[in-house]
């Protein structure tokens, strides 16, 4: 089957800063993350370049025919990397603009993301919660954007904030911009309580759903997974197995699995059927991100087997 990951990331070098804390590349897969020392990546990764080119070996042996690459404000925006990206693998990517929108003017900066080409934005809208200050999705030049995304058929990749506290104003976005595309990240937040309502919002025609760091939020019950196997059925007796999508949140889950680990289990799963985990591993994935060609990989067995 065609397998597509719909929550991926890269970069070169994160230089960020969230809350007032810095998030910074240190070495051996190593990052200042918020006042602690985190294993942002694996440990051979000495350099922190988190590359498309090391990306593409891990897809390809684990036959994952293209991914969708998203932004987070922890990592820094990576525009610039990311444009060449998509330059350089149309086929195997698409990579999502990120503007800051916890300052006003953002809007002129997506303007000229979307000339530049980027056919899809990403929003970490639970970054937009911040001590003393919140910027609401529903604000004048937010709507303002989303009409620009609506027009320019540019898709829209948003991770909401815990439970259902940016819900209503998801609701209210998508019911004035009906013809916006959306992908809900993160499963809804599915170990948080109220994590359904984020996923009731696939109920709208344009709104997907996606599950990139499934398995980092089932850290705790760790392989093979069942408890995010039971929420996948949770959610698509919510709003059908056709609205859902795979996504691994590469490369921060393998850091305690392996790529293909963060799909086989829904492979390997009796809770699911074969038409189901097809079009949740990448049927649905290349319909609505519109891959209109992806490549077929081999198996390719390994030296243990």
């Amino acid at each position: 089957m065609t397998i597509i990951d719909a929550h991926a990331h890269l970069w070169l070098c994160q230089d960020a800063e969230v809350n007032g804390m810095k998030i910074q590349t240190l070495r051996n897969g190593q990052s200042l993350f918020m006042g602690e020392v985190r294993q942002m990546l694996p440990p051979f990764i000495i350099d922190g370049r988190n590359t498309a080119e090391i990306f593409l070996s891990n897809m390809d042996y684990a036959q994952v025919s293209a991914a969708v690459i998203t932004q987070e404000y922890i990592d820094g925006l990576q525009n610039g990397y990311l444009w060449e990206v998509q330059q350089q693998h149309p086929r195997r990517f698409l990579c999502c603009g990120m503007v800051d929108a916890r300052s006003p003017g953002y809007l002129r900066h997506a303007e000229a993301l979307i000339r530049q080409g980027f056919g899809a934005i990403k929003l970490p809208a639970g970054r937009l919660i911040m001590p003393g200050q919140r910027v609401r999705l529903t604000c004048a030049e937010m709507m303002q954007l989303f009409r620009l995304m609506e027009e320019r058929d540019v898709l829209l990749s948003v991770d909401l904030a815990d439970g259902a506290e940016q819900v209503s104003e998801m609701e209210e976005v998508v019911a004035e911009h009906p013809a916006l595309r959306v992908a809900i990240g993160h499963f809804g937040m599915v170990t948080r309580a109220g994590w359904q309502e984020q996923i009731k919002l696939a109920r709208r025609p344009n709104v997907m759903v996606e599950s990139g760091g499934i398995t980092w939020l089932f850290n705790d019950e760790f392989y093979p997974f069942t408890g995010a196997v039971w929420a996948l059925k949770e959610a698509a007796a919510l709003v059908g197995m056709e609205k859902l999508m795979w996504g691994s949140d590469y490369p921060r889950t393998i850091t305690a699995i392996t790529y293909r680990m963060s799909y086989d289990f829904v492979l390997k799963t009796r809770l699911l059927t074969e038409d189901e985990k097809r079009l949740f591993l990448g049927e649905n994935a290349r319909k609505f991100y519109r891959f209109k060609d992806p490549v077929e990989l081999p198996y390719v067995k390994n030296m243990s087997e």
